[in-house]
């Protein structure tokens, strides 16, 4: 017999437009916070703030290394810091949180420049296109390349394998994954060779800064978890800001007095990320799973039962932010907004994230106007949001 708690509130899998998701968590936010889908072998969706940040803020409860997010693809090994808990992650992000320093950006910030303006050039000279397969999925690449100090012909390994690996997320292809994870394994392992026979300064590389790290117990941490944390670090970081570039623009394409705010002042630019991370989210999977039966939201949620802690939906919660589906400049709490997470596991690669999306604009904005869209918006499915092909118009600003 069906388990009566077990409902189907909403259906994650349905095709989306580029506002229908939002529109569907408001419901949820007013009818059903804590809400139940049988898709992906069933989970829960937390989609209120504070129902989100009470989750986040207990570890010990709400635990992440059964499972990191929904639906569960981590067919192919453990990968720290994010799927293990504190204390057994902590030693992972110790050896990390020094490589994302306001003065580790600072350091980067040029190089990063230099290719924005690279991949954006021919798109803008050419009067725009498809964002997202000309510039968006190919800038974490080469981002990526300058943080590991990889060579052109990795970086591009990189780009490739990541692309292939979110398509097949978004068809739900459980053996696609399987096999282009292995290819991200791959990739990772040939980084670890490579500072092997070539070591760096731990003080100036991640990877190296991983070989010497020690775990808890004082010993080296284990050459396959720091395997792992590579993988993980290069899909995190490679996913997230392709999907979201294209939504800051679309905005901006029905905005052209925003763009023009921006364009006369640059300063506002960092603001007006801060209100796209929170507008447009792009995680709304990450996952947690309760050690005990607990009641949230009237809800009756068993031990291990998979639970998605939606970040979409709780950055739009009315009860936390006034006219929560509007761009607001400068909003006054914008610091409560959750794109990065909270607690133990709050992103540690926030810091490149914000700088490269405030680049990004700031080269786009004084080097063209974004004038619309040219050609239908496709979106992501669980667990991204945002969108997967924005063809969108550009007219050159002389220089």
């Amino acid at each position: 017999m069906r388990d009566a708690r077990l409902t189907d509130d909403f259906d994650p899998l349905v095709k989306e437009t580029f506002t229908s998701a939002h529109e569907d968590y408001a419901r949820l936010r007013r009818e059903c916070p804590v809400a139940h889908s049988s898709a992906f072998n069933g989970f829960w969706s937390f989609v209120r703030h504070q129902d989100v940040v009470d989750a986040l803020r207990q570890p010990d409860l709400f635990i992440t290394s059964v499972q990191n997010v929904v639906p569960k693809v981590a067919f192919t090994g453990r990968r720290p810091p994010l799927h293990f808990d504190p204390p057994d992650h902590t030693p992972y992000r110790r050896a990390l949180n020094p490589f994302f320093t306001d003065a580790k950006m600072r350091e980067l910030e040029p190089k990063v420049r230099q290719v924005t303006i690279e991949l954006l050039q021919p798109l803008i000279e050419s009067g725009g296109g498809e964002v997202c397969a000309e510039f968006t999925r190919k800038l974490p690449g080469y981002v990526f390349a300058e943080f590991f100090h990889l060579p052109a012909e990795l970086a591009m390994a990189i780009k490739e394998t990541t692309v292939v690996y979110n398509q097949s997320l978004q068809k739900a292809d459980d053996e696609l994954v399987k096999e282009t994870s292995l290819r991200l394994y791959d990739i990772a392992r040939r980084i670890i060779e490579m500072r092997k026979k070539n070591p760096w300064d731990p003080a100036e590389d991640p990877t190296s800064a991983m070989l010497v790290a020690r775990g808890n117990d004082g010993e080296l941490l284990p050459e396959p978890l720091v395997l792992g944390t590579i993988r993980q670090m290069i899909v995190v970081g490679m996913i997230a800001p392709s999907v979201l570039v294209p939504c800051m623009m679309i905005h901006l394409a029905e905005h052209p007095e925003l763009q023009d705010q921006l364009r006369s002042n640059p300063a506002l630019i960092a603001a007006a990320v801060e209100e796209y991370l929170r507008l447009y989210t792009p995680y709304r999977g990450f996952a947690r799973t309760a050690k005990q039966d607990i009641e949230v939201g009237g809800r009756q949620i068993l031990a291990n039962e998979p639970i998605a802690l939606v970040y979409a939906s709780a950055n739009r919660d009315e009860d936390v932010f006034e006219n929560a589906d509007e761009f607001i400049l400068n909003r006054p709490n914008i610091d409560k907004h959750l794109a990065f997470g909270v607690g133990p596991h709050r992103c540690a690669g926030m810091p490149l994230a914000r700088m490269m999306l405030r680049v990004t604009l700031e080269e786009l904005l004084k080097r063209a106007q974004i004038t619309g869209l040219a050609g239908e918006v496709v979106m992501t499915r669980w667990p991204e949001w945002g969108a997967l092909s924005a063809p969108v118009a550009l007219v050159p600003i002389e220089q």
